[in-house]
């Protein structure tokens, strides 16, 4: 189960004027599964992307990067079950033949859709079978789409992800709704997960670009379930500009910041809900890492926490065996560390117990108060490292026996 995470609510999902969505079932890898989504974008719609930093990116992923260059999307089409990851010059070929497709049926250009796919790596996607469920997705086409569409894009999650905002901007409502998938191989730069906002806003090309990098950051870039970087990773933001607000064009304008704070809002819980939703996850935890000479070094600190196997299996346990956080933060990878000034504690529920200060156990500390800590569904670890004033926030989970039976029985 989730920890402390429910399905969206379909009322609560917001439409925003300019995008259409369907989904379908093609039988892409299994029967009777929603697997196929196709979005559809009113003509002067702005998208911005990012994308996994893994060398060995999916095909999909290159085309999108190609067609983003071109402007003028007007469409995204996500399959799950087949990541065509790993599959050459096919795979390539695959993820065109799908833009075209795609085209076809909706009557634009093949460089105005972006593709995404999702599931087994190193397998061929079945494209016939994708392009026999596009009709169908098509027909399907609705403004209220957006509960069908988190469901369409899940694999191993066990709870769709959907959220909506709003914001006043210009004296007009803005709506923002997002929806997420993602719950193994997860890991920063980005993580085997789709993320996808659109917003009614009018933005600029630039200012949208730049904001998706700053939110990708500080969201879907600050989680970790298992270390493992995928190959399909992808957060897109799209402005339909049908708001009617004045464009945001100056990203030091009141305007941008209510903007700005509402995307961020909404991309960090997307970005939250895929670890609450970690396979096999049974605790969410907050690293929060402080007294960093840079953002880096504590992110540095964050990661080696977070990914540490150890760490996450003695949380699971709620077990305080907690000089495991010591050794992560010690191999993290800050040369001149000065241990003695580093203080740690664990805290939950509005509780925070000192763990550890001068270079070893915190002389305050109590082991029954370190496993009354961990007992708790959601724990911070909070680090100082005496060192400056940056710092920065990670999401994490703990390893339970289901993350190895989940991934053990993944192609099954």
């Amino acid at each position: 189960m989730p920890v402390l995470l429910s399905p969206p609510d379909a009322a609560a999902l917001l439409p925003v004027p300019g995008v259409r969505l369907g989904v379908t079932e093609a039988a892409i890898r299994k029967l009777n599964r929603r697997d196929l989504t196709l979005i559809e974008l009113a003509p002067g719609a702005r998208v911005a992307g990012v994308f996994t930093q893994n060398r060995f990116c999916a095909a999909p992923v290159q085309v999108c990067r190609a067609n983003l260059t071109t402007g003028g999307v007007r469409a995204l089409v996500i399959n799950t079950g087949v990541a065509n990851a790993g599959t050459g010059e096919p795979g390539l070929a695959a993820a065109q033949a799908t833009c075209a497709a795609v085209a076809h049926v909706l009557g634009i250009e093949a460089n105005q859709v972006l593709p995404f796919s999702t599931g087994v790596i190193l397998e061929p996607l079945p494209v016939d079978k994708l392009v026999a469920g596009l009709p169908a997705a098509r027909d399907a086409l609705k403004a209220d789409g957006w509960f069908d569409a988190c469901h369409g894009i899940m694999t191993t999650d066990t709870v769709p992800k959907a959220a909506s905002r709003q914001v006043s901007i210009g004296g007009k409502t803005v709506t923002l709704t997002g929806i997420s998938k993602g719950a193994g191989m997860i890991k920063p730069n980005m993580a085997t997960m789709l993320g996808f906002l659109a917003t009614d806003a009018d933005v600029a090309q630039p200012v949208l670009d730049a904001l998706l990098k700053e939110v990708a950051d500080l969201s879907f870039n600050s989680i970790t379930v298992d270390g493992d970087t995928s190959t399909n990773d992808s957060f897109i933001l799209i402005a339909t500009g049908q708001a009617g607000n004045p464009t945001i064009a100056d990203t030091g304008s009141v305007d941008y910041a209510a903007f700005r704070a509402a995307v961020l809002d909404l991309s960090v819980w997307l970005a939250q809900a895929i670890v609450r939703d970690g396979e096999g996850a049974t605790k969410f935890i907050t690293l929060q890492i402080e007294g960093g000479k840079d953002r880096d070094e504590c992110r540095k600190v964050g990661y080696a926490i977070g990914h540490s196997p150890l760490v996450k299996t003695a949380f699971f346990a709620s077990d305080p065996n907690l000089g495991r956080i010591l050794a992560a933060i010690g191999y993290a990878g800050i040369d001149d560390l000065d241990v003695s000034q580093i203080r740690v504690w664990l805290g939950s529920a509005g509780e925070e117990v000192l763990v550890a200060e001068k270079g070893g156990r915190a002389e305050s500390y109590r082991e029954e108060a370190g496993s009354r800590v961990m007992k708790e569904a959601e724990i911070t670890v909070r680090v100082d490292l005496a060192r400056g004033a940056a710092m920065a926030t990670l999401w994490s989970c703990d390893f339970s026996y289901d993350y190895v039976k989940i991934n053990a029985d993944y192609r099954s």
